[in-house]
């Protein structure tokens, strides 16, 4: 089939002849759909001879191939529906306009708010509109209950079928509208704590300092060098079964991650966190509603190629999915969740000395901790996640500080992130082993995670309920808090706590998962 198009104004498809086995055959139709016409696009399928097509038992009418192609060239006009619904509140975006257009901006957020606004008025125009002659049809279909006389009855058929057209077509246009206002909706990041300083990551604030950095007296090495003498950490062979970025630990290397994970799930637990393991794949559209991006140029993302499912990077994403679509009582909130999870991500990008050995690599294990609360405890509960990361790495006698993280480094779901920095002395620097954000309602806005409020809560025109009546239901805030990444606490350990001829002291929190082990010597090779 020819097909020949040009854009709005002389928009014009032609479909002159289509080649069936080794037939060719004139089309004999014009299509103009609502939504064609609706985009100035006029579809014409010339030559005047209809044509069926009977070969190996299977029949092809070129009109309904003609009504194909129709169809396709109106799906690929059309914008494209998001894959899932969230639950922005467009009315307070409209109502603050100016006030979420400097979020964005301070946020270094593509966004355009005043898009959102314009496409949401238009939105609501055409729901009026829709709903108007939604009521026209049915009192037209009650007048057809009546007796009426032939010639009364026949203009009230023709009347409904004109209004059944009409509705069709701008319940389209509605459909069109909320495709365009999710889409530009969701490029919104969440808002911003007041607190959080303005700019890049040169303008974090320090929150905390704990000790300072050991002093040697001898040179120190990296994790990389220690490791490899140690033989419990190798690339090389890693790199040639599953490419750069992935690793083999050996001996006290492996024992060291398992122990680390033991450690960190034995301390949150004891804080009131319900252990989960959870699995490694998730839909993508679980991994967009947490507030990641796997379509995106440079993702982080992996994707399984043909099928709607991504490794997660971190078991926050599988956590947030656990209630997602679910109803909790208030009265079980906050619901704390930690998770031993594997994490995979592709580190686009990251390249020089600060992404050497360990620090960056494409998968690691995690143990995650994540909160479902209520707005009047979230900010209270970030301090306990912050204040619990804090405490499990003075447990292991290191030396760091924590970051209130600037509104650029934020991502789009935080409204605000703590940041916990290591000293790593073989890297010479603070690297990051760790961060605390609450995301607010940003998440379960998504998910669609919402709590019902106690029996003693009353509805109000503030909550959006009619006074007196039961209170409606809210979104929960979510939070989550990294426990204890474990490529990042290795590199910590072995750097920090490394000794003149190679071997390394064992924490003594962790001698206990170790199997009483107090020294990280050289692997003897049998």
């Amino acid at each position: 089939m020819v097909m020949r198009m040009s854009r709005p104004g002389s928009m014009l498809i032609r479909a002159g002849a289509a080649v069936i086995g080794r037939k060719r055959v004139g089309l004999g139709l014009s299509l103009a759909s609502p939504a064609l016409r609706a985009k100035g696009v006029k579809v014409e399928l010339s030559s005047i001879r209809p044509f069926t097509s009977r070969r190996k038992g299977v029949q092809l009418n070129v009109a309904a191939a003609a009504a194909d192609v129709a169809t396709d060239v109106t799906a690929d006009l059309a914008v494209q529906t998001p894959a899932w619904r969230a639950s922005i509140d467009f009315k307070y975006i409209r109502d603050h306009a100016k006030e979420v257009q400097a979020n964005c901006d301070a946020r270094a957020a593509v966004a355009d708010v005043n898009k959102v606004v314009e496409t949401y008025d238009k939105y609501l125009g055409l729901l009026r509109e829709t709903d108007e002659l939604r009521q026209e049809r049915n009192q037209t279909a009650a007048k057809m209950k009546q007796k009426l006389e032939p010639n009364q009855r026949a203009t009230l058929i023709e009347e409904g079928k004109a209004l059944k057209v009409k509705v069709a077509a701008l319940e389209a246009d509605l459909n069109q509208m909320e495709a365009i206002l999710q889409t530009e909706g969701q490029k919104i990041p969440n808002f911003t704590h007041p607190d959080v300083p303005t700019g890049g990551e040169e303008n974090a604030t320090l929150r905390k300092l704990v000790g300072s950095p050991r002093e040697f007296e001898f040179p120190v090495k990296d994790h990389l060098e220690l490791g490899e003498a140690l033989k419990i950490l190798d690339f090389e062979t890693a790199s040639a079964v599953s490419g750069t970025k992935f690793y083999y630990l050996a001996g006290a290397g492996a024992l060291l991650e398992i122990a680390l994970v033991a450690w960190a799930m034995a301390k949150v637990s004891s804080r009131g966190f319900l252990p989960h393991t959870t699995p490694d794949l998730v839909r993508a559209s679980v991994l967009e509603k947490c507030g990641f991006q796997p379509r995106m140029a440079n993702t982080q993302v992996y994707s399984v190629q043909d099928m709607d499912l991504c490794l997660t990077g971190t078991a926050e994403i599988p956590l947030g999915g656990l209630y997602a679509d679910k109803v909790v009582a208030e009265e079980d909130l906050p619901i704390r969740l930690a998770a031993f999870g594997h994490c995979f991500r592709t580190e686009a990008g990251a390249a020089g000395a600060a992404s050497k050995g360990l620090y960056r690599v494409h998968q690691f294990s995690k143990v995650e901790m994540f909160v479902l609360a209520t707005a009047e405890q979230s900010d209270q509960i970030h301090e306990e996640l912050i204040s619990l990361e804090e405490e499990m790495f003075q447990d292991l006698g290191l030396h760091f500080k924590t970051l209130d993280m600037p509104s650029e480094d934020l991502g789009a779901p935080a409204y605000r992130k703590f940041d916990v920095e290591c000293w790593m002395p073989g890297m010479q620097r603070y690297g990051e082993i760790s961060s605390a954000s609450n995301c607010t309602e940003f998440q379960s806005r998504r998910l669609n995670i919402r709590y019902r409020p106690s029996a003693g809560s009353e509805a109000s025109e503030d909550n959006g309920g009619k006074k007196g009546g039961k209170a409606p239901l809210k979104f929960v805030h979510t939070l989550n808090a990294t426990a204890c990444a474990v490529p990042r606490m290795i590199i910590a350990i072995l750097e920090n706590f490394q000794q003149e001829d190679g071997t390394v002291v064992v924490p003594e929190v962790l001698r206990p998962y170790l199997g009483g082990m107090e020294v990280i010597s050289p692997r003897q090779e049998a």
